[in-house]
């Protein structure tokens, strides 16, 4: 990271903001290298001269190819500014585009800073006959209007949305630019499933930001297909963002009352009535980083962050789901807590042999709970230590059972058995190393599991020594798992909160670990229970996969914590016979799961790295090839 004034600024703002702890870690944070510099990144993938004539030459010959209006609402835009931006669009190298500009600049204005701004009309009325030469047409696809005056961000944007006469209108801010792929990409998204019952009728993209001069690209934000509880405690999606007239007649325009936050407001609508969702994972957009952007920092505009607040909570509203929302320390990210609707018995399965010391630590947490209707249940699997079985008999009783299992080791079997006298509507699954660190943890994690949409929700667990050694879980990644999956994270100390505070936030992955898991009963045996052929690992990959595929969220939660001291039962991976078994194991889950492999986890991204679980960029050049495949 470079020391200037701008960087200057942008840490006392953080300092101010967050604290000195906070400051520490995010300095911290910065000063690590980059495994793949993202400049030198964004250079290597971004759309050739070639790419983009025959993105031309290809939309030219489309059917039914949707016109586009970009909106945008101008405010004493610098002249700079406002010609990068339409130059950006006229670079297009999708045609069927119109950009619509609501001007609400006063006549006796300045532009932004000390930089005074000529006549926007003068300036935008070059662009317009620049545009005519290009078409051949009378009429310029650039439309500009003078308001009478300025409404704001909202009454201005909505200003621009009635000039527009798109089938989809996308969104762009005058102080920013898109790539000369980012239409072609939308489009053709759009126009490779018509004919299809539900196309696309929003559509967002990856994003990054930019300095004054854009002469560097930094901070890339690549994002997962569409992730509720992401959203629901982040605004993850904001650019690029299209959405289809029909839609937006829908939802109504851009709400001043949210003025700050009034993008988050407009994405939940949509989300709450889309029926399609789309993204692409492509940089398409270029967030410009100037002293009063948002994208500077978010000291400048802290209002929003209440604005946004509000803005959850009319979601939740609208959808009839109680739960409460909370501002975090972190500008821009909320915690939703979803009230506890009822209090149902929850039935925790821990298999066990010959381990007491740290059975009795996962027992002792349990009991500090504040949830009470609970029952335990231990899977008693060989066990051959006198002692075991005086403890067992020390600690039966009306809340606590044993099981006994006779056949040899299988995780899989273990769960399906103590699962089958199990009482409870939810199932814990949890390994007999864990040891949970909050009284409330059963709550938090029936709160979640309740939801209608939620099959599942993991934990954030931790080494002894307070590094993570589970913060989710990403399909498809190489490291101990051998490209099947990869537990996130593994390794950074706790304090820390990871690529754009991922590690410490709600959100949807494919999987998580069973190590300590809860489940719906119902969804349990829906998904058919766990897979016995996967004796010891990728089980519960499996089992996440399979609860994904028949419609559930998996949630993972990071108010739900606990130490895990890794398999102590089970001993090291080391002998051929276990070797011999975990290379059938890869097999089995190569074989069932192909296709999602192929594709890659859509709660990731195509464009981090398949060795490193950590949201670190993937080497360009395997990218590429494998985009190509």
């Amino acid at each position: 990271m470079k020391i200037n004034a701008t960087n200057i600024k942008k840490g006392l703002r953080y300092l101010k903001h967050y604290g000195f702890k906070e400051f520490l870690i995010r300095l911290e944070e910065k000063q690590e290298q980059e495994a793949v510099p993202y400049d030198e990144w964004f250079q290597k993938m971004k759309a050739t001269e070639q790419e983009l004539q025959q993105q031309k030459k290809e939309s030219r010959k489309w059917k039914n190819a949707p016109k586009i209006s970009v909106v945008v609402p101008l405010y004493q835009t610098p002249e700079k500014f406002l010609c990068e931006m339409i130059v950006s669009v006229q670079a297009s190298s999708y045609e069927n585009w119109e950009l619509c500009l609501a001007d609400g600049t006063p006549n006796d204005h300045s532009g932004i800073g000390d930089e005074k701004v000529n006549d926007l009309f003068t300036i935008v009325e070059e662009y317009q006959k620049k545009d005519c030469t290009i078409t051949g047409k009378e009429k310029s696809r650039i439309v500009y209007k003078k308001l009478e005056q300025n409404e704001g961000i909202a009454g201005n944007t909505n200003q621009a949305i009635a000039m527009a006469d798109g089938d989809y209108v996308a969104f762009l801010d005058h102080d920013d630019v898109i790539t000369p792929d980012a239409l072609y990409e939308m489009a053709e998204k759009i126009v490779a499933v018509q004919g299809e019952e539900n196309i696309p009728d929003m559509l967002y993209s990856d994003e990054d930001k930019t300095d004054g001069e854009m002469t560097k690209y930094m901070d890339p934000h690549f994002k997962p297909d569409f992730n509720l509880d992401l959203l629901r405690s982040n605004n993850y999606i904001t650019h690029f963002l299209v959405v289809s007239r029909v839609l937006l007649e829908k939802v109504g325009g851009i709400r001043s009352d949210y003025d700050g936050a009034q993008d988050y407001d407009f994405v939940l609508r949509c989300v709450e009535q889309a029926k399609r969702i789309e993204h692409v994972a492509k940089i398409l957009y270029h967030w410009r980083v100037h002293e009063l952007s948002t994208a500077g920092g978010g000291g400048t505009k802290d209002y929003a962050a209440d604005a946004g607040k509000r803005a959850l909570e009319a979601h939740l509203s609208r959808l009839g789901i109680a739960a409460s929302v909370e501002k975090t320390q972190y500008f821009g990210f909320y915690r939703v807590k979803y009230e506890l609707l009822s209090r149902p018995l929850v039935s925790i399965i821990i298999p066990n042999k010959d381990e007491v010391e740290s059975l009795d630590k996962c027992l002792g947490a349990i009991k500090k709970t504040t949830y009470t209707n609970y029952e335990v249940i231990i899977v008693e699997n060989n066990s051959e230590k006198e002692e075991t079985f005086s403890y067992y008999k020390k600690i039966e009783s009306n809340q606590v059972h044993v099981v006994y299992y006779p056949d040899k080791f299988n995780y899989s079997k273990l769960n399906n058995f103590g699962v089958a006298h199990a009482k409870g509507d939810f199932y814990v699954l949890m390994n007999n190393d864990i040891e949970v660190l909050q009284e409330n943890w059963m709550e938090q994690m029936l709160s979640n599991c309740e939801r209608e949409e939620v099959g599942i929700v993991g934990a954030r667990l931790y080494y002894p020594d307070n590094t993570i050694q589970h913060a989710g879980l990403v399909i498809g990644i190489g490291g101990s798992l051998r490209g099947i999956g990869a537990n996130l994270y593994q390794g950074m100390r706790r304090e820390r909160s990871g690529y754009l505070h991922r590690a410490a936030f709600q959100m949807n992955y494919s999987a998580v670990t069973a190590a300590l898991m809860m489940v719906k009963k119902e969804v349990y045996e829906k998904a058919g229970g766990f897979e016995e052929e996967l004796s010891v690992a990728f089980n519960d990959v499996d089992f996440c996969l399979r609860v994904r595929n028949i419609g559930y969220l998996i949630v993972y939660d990071p108010l739900v914590e606990a130490y895990h001291y890794e398999s102590k039962s089970r001993g090291a991976e080391d002998s051929p016979e276990k070797v011999a078994r975990f290379q059938a194991e890869i097999e089995f889950m190569r074989n069932r799961w192909e296709d999602f492999l192929k594709k890659g986890d859509p709660n990731y991204n195509i464009h981090f790295s398949r060795v490193r679980a950590d949201y670190s960029l993937g080497d360009p050049e395997m990218i590429l090839r494998q985009n190509r495949k």
